[in-house]
């Protein structure tokens, strides 16, 4: 974002304006955006790149705290689509692939017991569990794997290729109801990779 974000709120929504004027403010608690419903109000050229770098107007956000700040009124619908959302309005933004990124995991116990705790790039902390399940994908230019978690709503991060380089050194055989399993542990929960993926 330019240097004078007073600038940069110029061509901003009002709820939005409003938010970025606690940019720096102590509460850092999340608003509950999956309770609000505010009117569509438009694209805003926002754009959150593959390595997790924000962007506004094609310049990087270089201020952390906007970032947080607007990361934390960001949602994702049913129609798959990421917003900043306000009690007042609703912004859609551009997100290439996941908004946020894991790039640290802790880890913890053994097999069946195994618990991974990791933080994203914003600095929230996921423990992988029934409800921040991991998924996985195939990434379409080396055909390796992609793994996301679910951070919170409907928000995913995607693993760093170091950190997913960790994960793949966890991934055992389990058997399943449906057979013989490749995945991960974590939070008395069994992640399957689909057979597919493994080709």
């Amino acid at each position: 974002m330019p240097e004078n974000d007073n600038v940069a709120a110029a061509g901003m929504p009002e709820g939005l304006k409003a938010l970025m004027s606690r940019a720096d403010g102590k509460d850092k608690s999340l608003p509950p955006v999956e309770k609000w419903n505010p009117p569509f109000c438009g694209d805003l050229d926002i754009r959150i790149a593959r390595d997790g770098t924000w962007f506004y107007l094609g310049s990087p956000i270089g201020r952390q705290p906007l970032v947080k700040l607007f990361a934390s009124v960001l949602r994702r619908d049913a129609d798959d689509r990421h917003y900043l959302v306000t009690p007042v309005e609703k912004i859609g933004i551009t997100v290439d692939d996941a908004p946020f990124l894991a790039v640290e995991m802790a880890m913890s116990g053994t097999g069946e017991d195994q618990d991974l705790t990791l933080r994203t790039n914003l600095g929230e902390l996921v423990k992988v569990d029934a409800e921040h399940p991991l998924r996985f994908e195939k990434e379409t230019d080396s055909g390796g794997l992609k793994p996301y978690v679910l951070v919170r709503g409907r928000l995913e991060a995607l693993f760093t290729r170091a950190l997913m380089y960790q994960l793949a050194e966890l991934i055992v055989e389990h058997d399943g109801e449906a057979g013989r399993e490749t995945g991960i542990w974590s939070g008395g929960c069994f992640f399957a990779i689909g057979a597919h993926l493994l080709k």
